[in-house]
């Protein structure tokens, strides 16, 4: 009874990995092949990817219920994902576009300002601490430049974007073969009259 729950569980959880590496390996060659139109693309891109990754994460989250306490967790995610979506949708493509740059911005500003604080930390500490001062400094400089060029921000992150689509989407379907073989696994323990 529970390898067969485990099995489904993972068969569930491989096709939604399938579904999603091949999203984002769809989208990352779509920026790639049209870079021109992709600004407004992108927006939609951010939207509906929030709004497809939300759903599978609800889906996911009612899938495990039964066999993981925390499965709320991952049902907030998948709500947070839907909405901002929706809104993303309706303001299209002002909110996608400001979010990713805002975003991008505070990241880079929030990291430096880390490292900084490490650097310092390992000065006190005798450790060498330069390399981790520098990339704290051209992290937030190049936080506040977000900021100052969404335009440029942009064009970097649709890069950006397009490769993690792909590289991100094949590790999904390589994450999903794993877990076929391991369903199979769970299919053998059930009938070991199959083998």
């Amino acid at each position: 009874m529970i390898a067969e729950q485990m099995r489904d569980r993972y068969h569930h959880a491989k096709w939604g990995l399938v579904l999603r590496g091949l999203l984002g390996i769809a989208i990352g060659l779509l920026i790639i092949a049209r870079p021109v139109r992709t600004v407004a693309l992108f927006a939609l891109v951010i939207a509906l990817w929030a709004l497809f990754d939300g759903i599978v994460r609800i889906v996911h989250a009612f899938d495990l219920r039964s066999v993981m306490s925390d499965w709320w967790m991952l049902l907030i995610s998948g709500l947070v994902g839907v909405i901002f979506g929706l809104a993303a949708l309706y303001y299209y493509p002002a909110l996608s576009l400001s979010f990713a740059v805002v975003w991008t911005a505070l990241w880079l500003i929030t990291a430096g300002i880390t490292g900084d604080y490490v650097a310092v930390q390992e000065r006190r500490a005798g450790e060498k601490w330069g390399w981790t001062m520098a990339w704290g400094i051209i992290a937030i400089v190049a936080g506040i430049l977000s900021l100052a060029y969404p335009g440029v921000t942009l064009a970097w992150l649709i890069g950006l974007i397009a490769t993690f689509g792909i590289v991100g989407g094949i590790a999904m379907l390589i994450g999903a073969s794993q877990m076929h073989s391991i369903e199979h696994d769970f299919t053998n323990m059930m009938h070991p009259a199959a083998r």
